[in-house]
């Protein structure tokens, strides 16, 4: 068995909006306070001694450090991001008193809590490691590395044939990081022009193509917290674009149901955003609700994008592809069917954001209101609440 304490080897094995995240809530929200739980939607049974050794993974990658050729890629890769932002990163550590983890039985606990612009590196690195350890401490076997390797240049040369541009976005319930590096190999060596980069931010360095994201729904969760429910779309927009000024450009549009969104999402929005991403719902209802926006905006829809990267296949790109071609731009974001298709259950975990503590305000708590409403999250009662501010039925 692979040692715990190699599970994660690099401060940038994490996804990119991590950090684009984090750098924004420096520059605006440095006082803010935040609360994360675990959320096991597929019910998983965890094996007895799992606490104990996540607990010790957790401990393990406290050591790292943003090293001297790792600040110099995202310096050349990333000229958005200030040098303050770096040297911060550079002295950043994870602390492990941020996170407290429990089982009971064969179920797992783990929460997050401490200032914002450091808890929010925890969630995916919290995932992956979840995700590793399970495989690996109920002795699970996966496919061999040559066949992992086959199925990604497989799915990637189908990709290339439909001639659409493909990112691979499956960091957080990959099945390990010795699968995610070889996806990543086939992925580089077979992609031609389809495949055009990684959520993975170390990753994209060792293989040397592009770090992809934006911002999360965790932005947008903040923001209601802060100025309540309808404005936080558009106070998270106004302040993303008063931080990286045109950068960055993809909105995420189902923090609240899109149906909210595109209400917020004015003429001023849709110019300044290159385009929006959808993760949840139906994706050809998206698409055509988005088509539909920008025309009665006076918008032309083919100067846009629609970043697509609810579980994706094969089959669900072509579907999607064959709507939006000649319509709207259109680009995809695949996550665990790249780095998780090994021949076992693929996990369905996910850790999300459930209070926030603005500067001077109380801990309030936090929903998402996806459009697929099998995927709310949050309290019951704020739920409810969050519906009948924003008029959702």
């Amino acid at each position: 068995m692979q040692s715990t304490s190699t599970l994660l080897s690099s401060l940038l094995d994490n996804d990119f909006y991590k950090f684009t995240m984090q750098y924004a809530v420096i520059h605006l929200f440095p006082r803010a306070k935040a609360k994360y739980a675990f959320i096991n939607r597929g019910k998983h049974l965890f094996p007895k001694g799992f606490a104990a050794a996540l607990q010790a993974s957790v401990n393990a990658i406290a050591t790292l450090k943003l090293t001297k050729e790792e600040k110099e890629f995202l310096t050349i890769t990333c000229p958005y991001l200030p040098p303050t932002y770096l040297d911060f990163l550079e002295g950043y550590t994870y602390n492990p008193a941020e996170v407290s983890i429990e089982q009971t039985g064969d179920d797992l606990s783990v929460r997050v809590e401490g200032y914002w612009y450091r808890t929010i590196l925890w969630e995916v690195p919290l995932l992956c490691l979840i995700s590793e350890l399970y495989y690996q401490l109920n002795n699970q076997q996966r496919v061999p590395d040559a066949e992992v390797y086959g199925i990604t240049k497989h799915k990637i040369e189908q990709y290339n044939a439909l001639g659409v541009t493909i990112a691979e976005f499956g960091t957080r319930r990959r099945h390990s990081y010795e699968v995610h590096k070889i996806v990543m190999q086939a992925l580089t060596q077979n992609g031609g022009a389809s495949f055009v980069g990684t959520s993975n931010v170390h990753l994209a360095m060792i293989n040397n193509v592009k770090p992809i994201g934006t911002h999360a729904h965790e932005w947008f969760m903040f923001h209601a917290a802060k100025y309540g429910y309808k404005m936080a779309n558009s106070m998270a927009l106004e302040h993303w674009s008063d931080v990286y000024r045109g950068d960055l450009g993809i909105a995420l549009s189902d923090t609240y149901t899109s149906e909210v969104f595109f209400q917020q999402f004015d003429k001023k929005f849709a110019k300044l955003f290159d385009g929006v991403r959808h993760d949840s719902g139906d994706p050809i209802e998206f698409a055509q609700k988005t088509i539909d926006h920008y025309a009665k905006l006076g918008i032309q829809p083919l100067s846009k994008t629609i970043t697509f990267s609810d579980a994706l296949n094969y089959d669900k790109v072509a579907r999607i592809a064959h709507f939006c071609k000649g319509n709207i731009g259109m680009s995809f974001g695949v996550g665990t069917n790249f780095t998780n298709d090994v021949g076992l259950p693929a996990m369905n975990i996910v850790m999300k954001l459930t209070e926030a503590y603005p500067e001077g305000e109380p801990w309030t708590k936090v929903v998402k209101l996806s459009d697929e409403k099998g995927k709310y999250t949050g309290d019951p009662e704020e739920i409810a609440l969050a519906k009948t501010i924003l008029h959702i039925s």
